[in-house]
């Protein structure tokens, strides 16, 4: 039975020895495919590990959120056939969470491969560990819409899950509109209510900081650009 293993990233540049584990390098060294989000970024992440392998000597297959089911399904039949193990790579983090890669790792359950996920860093852990809120209760929710009156809307329910179900929620935004989704926050949010933000996590500049809405008021951070994490409770 082959094996497909979830291979997670770095967060931020240049801290692989920080936060990847040995276990990562020795199955990049030994796996000859993989399902990627862009190629070109995974290629660089792999010789980054200087693990010896040649790259042109690698498969990848492109699997973003445009790639259709039935061509992942067919290259992991193929690879099935050929009791040949393949590896998944996410942009950042860990595969599967929040990633275009749990298509593959459904399909692989289906066929019958064996799973493997690897420990590795995952933002949205990683923030709520450090938030200080309830990590016995908890909500994912990805990007909000872009629209004004939708995000709002969003925004507005998320407070009252949060308060009625004491469950932290979570989510993200686009790092160019970072800021106007803080603004949204500050104007829409009952004052008291807790906002932890977790930006750059790993890297040198990291920030995490959990404060009532009425204190994030009064030090209004310049988020533009940095990929971050928001938490309300």
């Amino acid at each position: 039975m082959p094996s497909l293993y979830l291979i997670p990233t770095v967060l931020a540049e240049n801290t692989a020895e920080q936060v990847l584990s040995p276990q990562i390098r020795a199955v990049v060294g030994q796996t000859k495919v993989f399902f990627v989000e862009n190629v070109r970024t995974a290629r660089r992440f792999i010789s980054s590990l200087k693990t010896g392998v040649v790259i042109d000597e690698l498969t990848f297959y492109e699997l973003n959120k445009d790639t259709p089911e039935t061509e992942t399904a067919g290259q992991l039949r193929r690879l099935l056939l050929e009791q040949q193990d393949a590896g998944i790579l996410s942009e950042a983090g860990c595969p599967g969470v929040a990633d275009p890669g749990a298509v593959a790792v459904r399909l692989a359950h289906q066929m019958g491969w064996r799973v493997w996920p690897l420990v590795g860093p995952s933002s949205i852990l990683l923030a709520l560990m450090a938030s200080g809120m309830s990590g016995q209760s908890f909500a994912f929710h990805g990007y909000l819409p872009i629209e004004k009156p939708a995000r709002l809307q969003q925004i507005r329910q998320l407070e009252q899950d949060a308060r009625k179900r004491d469950q932290t929620q979570i989510f993200m935004e686009t790092p160019y509109r970072n800021n106007a989704l803080l603004a949204d926050l500050l104007a829409t949010c009952h004052p008291e209510t807790r906002l932890c933000i977790a930006c750059h996590l790993t890297a040198d500049d990291e920030l995490i900081r959990t404060l009532s809405i009425r204190e994030w008021k009064t030090q209004v951070p310049d988020l533009h650009k940095k990929p971050s994490l928001f938490l309300l409770l």
